[in-house]
């Protein structure tokens, strides 16, 4: 069980840091984190039965209000309040079924969220703990391994242990629960092939209620016995590269944004102490390779995963790195690419829709058996990504299914229109490719750009690249690419962006 691990830890080092949580400026002790979060857990307890909402920061009190909860047998309902918190909360208390959700006042300050009636602040509860309260929880902490399992929780692999929601880049978000199992095969499958045990501490600033920030930033380094170094905003990238250089964590983990904006505020040995970066969620262009080389000798190693697979589906192993791949499946997991139109396994090199079997796939989408039924087949889950294999079992991400736009009766893949405007377009300038309805072909191609670029000359150049059907018939300039909490282009929010600029002309 999760909580049965950080239970080890606190027990085998209880002065050891937990946290070195730099929006407080606090060292959490894990000794001091085992009885914080027994004092929650007895809170929570009051207010509420069986799940209980979360929207925190990256931080000492999100992570000891999610180890809080499993203490006291609830399930945390982790809420999104990087864009739209209020309405995240609404929507993930109607399709979860619960009521209450611990948040903090400065956050809600922060994003722009009003008080919402259910809400209890964290603030709140530290604040008013009486020395009884304490005593107690301090008395617990005491109790032998055993006992303290035992009224922290029995031990049960399939007991959910989180619930999240898809990104909802693309639609409205799906509800997925991961069980005890899910998690932990993940961490332990993750952590043994990067050798992740060997390391002391990580830089955690991805959000909880994503599911990488969840997994790898929270309950990594508290199932293992690590120090987290933790930021609350990820994309402040001044302070982080600052804290990376100050506090010299082992392993950082982020998008290829935030890994970008952080080599960019650093000077050369910032980042002596990183044995290993890896990224995901979006392609990690070479350009961010050679950056980190050049700069601080340091080489990224890109993985792959879902929501749905807690995450960590594939990652390059760190002695066989495969640039421009995903890597290999991590151990316990299996994937299989098959066809589009047929189902059956595709050859090796043959781009087909990806597959992925083992202990971290999700048992279906909480309350939603058309779609959980439409994803999961035999145990196997649909990720509705493309890929192929290569002779060595590499995995090549060849982008979403659902970004592919037929005209004139070919299917045309926007990811590669997107690559080849990235590659003729010069490095400051992002590139998206959006579609939009058509009335005489059924669908259009508009290149989105954050700077105006020579639309003549690229054009030319992207003719030499791509086909005809595939090239952008307009490009729209917009101040600022939307982004989910993950980092992740948001593309449902970027393409009503471009649809509202075009039907105002």
């Amino acid at each position: 069980m999760l909580q049965h691990r950080f239970i080890d830890n606190a027990k085998a080092n209880p002065e050891k840091i937990a946290i070195i949580d730099k929006a407080t400026g606090t060292n959490l002790s894990y000794s001091r984190a085992l009885i914080a979060s027994l004092i929650l857990s007895r809170r929570f307890k009051k207010l509420e039965r069986g799940r209980i909402g979360i929207m925190l920061p990256t931080g000492s009190g999100g992570a000891l209000a999610v180890v809080g909860t499993l203490f006291a047998g609830m399930t945390p309902v982790m809420v999104n309040y990087s864009t739209g918190a209020a309405k995240n909360c609404l929507y993930a208390q109607q399709t979860c079924d619960f009521r209450v959700i611990i948040t903090a006042r400065a956050l809600l300050e922060r994003v722009g969220c009003e008080e919402l009636p259910d809400m209890v602040f964290i603030e709140d509860i530290l604040a008013n703990l009486g020395s009884v309260e304490k005593g107690l929880a301090f008395v617990k902490s005491k109790l032998p391994i055993a006992m303290l399992k035992g009224i922290t929780g029995k031990r049960n692999l399939d007991q959910p242990a989180v619930i999240l929601f898809t990104s909802g880049s693309e639609k409205d978000p799906k509800v997925v629960q991961l069980t005890q199992r899910n998690l932990l095969s993940n961490i332990d499958s993750f952590s043994d092939m990067m050798d992740v045990r060997s390391m002391d501490n990580l830089l955690a600033v991805l959000p909880f209620f994503h599911v990488f920030g969840l997994t790898i930033c929270l309950w990594t380094p508290l199932c293992l016995g690590m120090t987290s170094i933790a930021h609350a905003n990820p994309l402040d990238f001044k302070t982080i590269a600052k804290i990376i250089k100050e506090h010299e964590p082992q392993l950082i983990v982020g998008t290829p944004l935030f890994l970008e904006g952080y080599a960019r505020q650093s000077q050369p040995g910032d980042f002596a102490s990183v044995e290993l970066a890896v990224t995901g969620a979006d392609k990690c262009p070479e350009t961010l390779r050679q950056l980190y080389r050049e700069k601080h000798n340091i080489e990224i190693f890109e993985g792959y995963g879902t929501t749905e697979t807690s995450p960590v589906i594939s990652v390059n192993p760190r002695d066989d790195n495969r640039p421009g791949s995903i890597g290999i499946p991590i151990p316990g997991t299996e994937v299989k690419i098959q066809s589009i139109d047929s189902g059956t396994p595709c050859a090796t090199g043959e781009t087909g829709k990806i597959l992925v079997k083992g202990d971290g796939v999700m048992a279906g989408y909480l309350n939603n058996v058309e779609e959980s039924n439409l994803r999961l087949q035999s145990g196997w889950y649909d990720t509705g990504d493309l890929g192929c294999l290569d002779e060595d079992g590499y995995i090549w991400h060849k982008g979403r299914l659902k970004r592919f736009v037929k005209i004139g009766g070919e299917m045309i893949s926007l990811v590669s229109v997107e690559e080849a405007l990235n590659n003729l377009t010069p490095e400051d300038v992002e590139c998206c490719a959006v579609e939009l309805p058509d009335s005489r072909r059924g669908s259009r191609i508009l290149g989105v750009t954050n700077k105006m670029i020579d639309e003549k000359e690229v054009g030319k150049q992207l003719a030499e690249e791509i086909p005809n059907l595939a090239l952008p018939k307009k490009y729209v300039v917009v101040d600022e690419f939307p982004y989910m909490g993950s980092g992740k282009t948001d593309f449902r929010t970027l393409t009503n962006i471009v649809r509202d600029m075009e039907s105002d002309e």
